[in-house]
């Protein structure tokens, strides 16, 4: 069992140099991204204006614009059973049927944020990561599929008579949408995607979800599927295809592959944490203060990486890691608003766009929870606190404890917070003696290291 331990801190330890050399590397990237970016500017500004196509008509109209989308999943729905349209009294009931499928088909695409294109005669056009960009775009689109699969099934089962089947085609890849309208924007989609999406709803049989090779890899995780066979497409050779049979029986309630399981929801975030992360650090980008050298986006990134070695190796399941993922994420996202109070502000920040990521109450709880114990001094209560805490305060035991604190100094010198660069010292002193890490992989990692930048710290203080 010891052997086994150590084993582990070994690799956690390589992890984290690993990770330390991806941010320095990270550094370099992010500055010679900024001085293209500013030598490009006036290129980009050219290239936006010329994606504008103004459309002629009366004053007012509005312009039609043309953005891209390099990952969108493409569903068509082909809503078969019009030939049975003949007695005129039946018709009518049949089409009060076919509205309630159709409004119920609306209700499933909001739910899973899916953009209704259009609805073509009897074929129904929706498009995932249009038009807010996201990661899961794929799973969400399957999980609609297998809805409105499903709906349309107990529907006619209710009703006594069957008069309408779906055959669904899926397909992942990049799109062109054509954006018009002021009050109501709508997008008119085009390209490869739309096509394959489109021959592959055509050749599908009836109540079959068919999924090109492409979403399928990206959803096989979730889902059932069995390999259908392959498409022709012009100048990419042969396209495999899959049919989805349902969500796999660990992700789903009962194992009856029909409706998703905390597992499910808890994978599903793991993913959609990618988009939460952008959002906030592209937030925290724009808006913390100048001042921030050492509350930056750097600080915020080094902390999600080590909440998530530190909680692994602590043992904590899928769901554990996410929240300490999103806590980290958050914990100084309030410095945007205020210094001193910032990790309450954080809380505030996380009750604001959680519910909008399908976090529960009791979940978002938890994150705040997490985000306070970061407050100074550290007083954890839980395991999750413990690690923040420990991640938090990671530089103490690192090998660049003293360039990193001088950045904490310079922060607070601005603030006119703290005196000379010496009584900053005696203070970080005082503050790493007394610190011990709460859990048994941080104080493995980084205690050993954090003895030797006592005395380092020692040797750079001079008495007055």
């Amino acid at each position: 069992m010891r052997q086994n331990q150590d084993e582990l801190l070994k690799r956690i330890q390589k992890l984290v140099k690993q990770n330390q050399d991806l941010i320095e590397k990270n550094e370099d990237l992010h500055k010679a991204v900024i001085h293209l970016t500013e030598q490009n500017e006036q290129l980009k500004l050219h290239l936006s204006e010329s994606k504008v196509v103004r459309r002629e008509g009366p004053a007012g109209e509005a312009e039609e614009r043309v953005r891209k989308y390099r990952m969108a999943t493409v569903l068509f729905a082909y809503i078969g059973g019009f030939k049975q349209l003949t007695d005129a009294d039946e018709s009518e009931a049949i089409m009060d049927q076919l509205d309630e499928v159709l409004i119920e088909f609306d209700r499933i695409l909001r739910k899973y944020k899916i953009h209704k294109i259009k609805t073509i005669g009897d074929t129904y056009m929706a498009a995932g990561g249009i038009p807010v960009k996201n990661i899961t775009n794929p799973i969400d689109v399957v999980m609609a599929a297998l809805e409105m699969n499903y709906f349309l099934d107990s529907l006619q089962g209710r009703k006594g008579k069957r008069y309408w089947h779906l055959s669904l085609g899926i397909h992942t890849g990049p799109v062109t949408a054509n954006v018009s309208g002021k009050k109501k924007i709508t997008y008119d989609i085009k390209g490869d995607t739309v096509n394959i999406a489109h021959r592959m709803q055509g050749i599908g049989d009836r109540g079959k979800i068919l999924i090109s090779v492409m979403t399928y890899e990206l959803i096989k995780e979730f889902f059932l599927c069995e390999y259908y066979g392959k498409m022709p497409v012009k100048y990419k050779g042969d396209l495999e295809m899959f049919v989805v049979n349902g969500i796999r029986p660990e992700f789903s309630q009962g194992g009856h592959g029909i409706l998703p399981n905390s597992l499910f929801d808890t994978k599903f975030k793991l993913i959609q944490f990618t988009d939460i992360q952008e959002l906030i650090l592209d937030k925290l980008e724009k808006e913390l203060p100048g001042y921030l050298y050492y509350h930056n986006v750097k600080h915020t990134v080094d902390v999600v990486t080590e909440v998530e070695l530190i909680g692994w190796a602590e043992g904590l399941d899928d769901e554990g890691i996410l929240l300490l993922k999103t806590a980290a994420l958050f914990h100084d996202a309030g410095h945007t608003v205020e210094y001193d109070n910032h990790e309450y502000h954080s809380t505030v920040l996380a009750r604001k766009f959680l519910p909008e990521y399908g976090y529960s109450d009791e979940q978002i709880e938890k994150v705040c929870g997490i985000i306070m114990a970061t407050k100074l001094p550290p007083r954890p209560e839980d395991i999750y606190q413990k690690i923040i805490c420990d991640a938090d305060l990671d530089y103490l035991g690192r090998s660049d404890m003293i360039p990193v604190s001088n950045t904490l100094y310079r922060e607070l010198k601005e603030q006119e917070k703290i005196g000379s660069l010496n009584d900053w010292n005696k203070l970080q002193l005082k503050f790493i003696t007394n610190h011990s890490y709460f859990t048994r992989t941080a104080r493995s990692l980084r205690e050993v290291n954090k003895q030797k930048q006592i005395e380092r710290i020692k040797k750079l203080i001079h008495e007055d």
